[in-house]
């Protein structure tokens, strides 16, 4: 729960469109909602940023103190969060910089906010500095229920197309998760780069890709779960209450969920080991899983596409009665 102060300044600005009064007033504040690392909980917590770029900056200083913000480890354990600005909101995939990247937005932050480095000169530890990008594209968790699908933007997404049927839905939500996976295997190959790159004696400097390699698959795992378990408990079944001699099919396609939920967790271990792995047999092992993971959305397309295609997006509520 958050503190009685806190939770003043949330009251505040959610009331006023994002402006608050007090020690905050003046400066860009936003809300950030993590999930609980232990609890599960949502926490919401008031925070001062610096803009940079598309990004949002949000630095765990804890007033100098001597352990990282609660806030913090939540969005290590879930890296996808809420963030309200003003009379906005969206998700975003939160990400600690690393590195020479980190001292670099460090130092753009404490140019804004000169606060900050006085925060670091209180602690020994280096102070977080976190980027929050946006995400998309919306999925769905029940019937006639939107919410945003967990991720940051890959590389090279346009953002949503068109989508007027469900089968429209499925097809963005498949080429977004493609897009994640095809920008993990991207980072890793720019972690390999900046190993082989190095030279001269000691070990090879931190390349600054591990946290956002692991932000990113964590985003991945969560969203495709999130999309499985959304499919199983409510698309299969309205879809078979229509059309029942399809069970066996939508059968086949949860025991699939299972096989793929097993890849996730593998995967997941995979690029733990990212930077201490061998190069070549890495590359075998990701493109091995890669693979089994674009073949599970091929064929959920071939079954379900069909069936879809005739249902509208986003859902239709029910007619009200004469």
């Amino acid at each position: 729960m958050p503190t009685s102060f806190d939770q003043s300044v949330i009251d505040e600005f959610r009331a006023n469109g994002g402006k608050v009064g007090g020690p905050f007033e003046g400066g860009d504040l936003l809300l950030l909602t993590t999930t609980g690392a232990r609890s599960g909980a949502s926490r919401t917590t008031p925070l001062g940023y610096v803009r940079h770029g598309d990004s949002l900056l949000v630095v765990g200083s804890n007033l100098g103190g001597p352990r990282h913000p609660g806030w913090y480890y939540n969005l290590l354990a879930h890296p996808v969060v809420r963030v309200e600005v003003g009379t906005s909101s969206f998700e975003a995939l939160a990400v600690p910089a690393e590195g020479a990247r980190r001292e670099e937005l460090f130092a753009h932050v404490v140019r804004a906010v000169p606060g900050y480095g006085d925060y670091q000169e209180r602690t020994r530890r280096p102070l977080p500095v976190v980027v929050l990008g946006r995400a998309e594209p919306s999925g769905w968790s029940g019937p006639g229920e939107v919410r945003t699908l967990a991720g940051a933007e890959p590389s090279g997404w346009s953002g949503p197309g068109e989508v007027r049927t469900l089968a429209d839905k499925l097809l963005e939500v498949h080429t977004w998760l493609r897009g994640q996976l095809r920008q993990v295997r991207a980072e890793v190959e720019a972690h390999f780069a900046a190993r082989a790159a190095h030279s001269g004696p000691g070990e090879p400097p931190a390349p600054g890709l591990g946290l956002r390699i692991r932000q990113r698959c964590l985003a991945f795992c969560q969203a495709l779960e999130f999309h499985h378990v959304s499919e199983d408990e409510h698309l299969f079944p309205g879809i078979a209450r229509h059309h029942p001699g399809l069970s066996d099919v939508f059968g086949r396609l949860a025991d699939e969920h299972r096989t793929v939920a097993r890849v996730q967790g593998e995967l997941a271990k995979l690029l733990a080991g990212v930077h201490i792995a061998d190069p070549e047999r890495f590359r075998a092992e990701l493109r091995a899983m890669s693979e089994e993971l674009e073949a599970h959305l091929d064929h959920e397309e071939e079954a379900l596409l069909p069936l879809l295609a005739d249902v509208p997006w986003p859902p239709q509520g029910p007619r009200p009665t004469p």
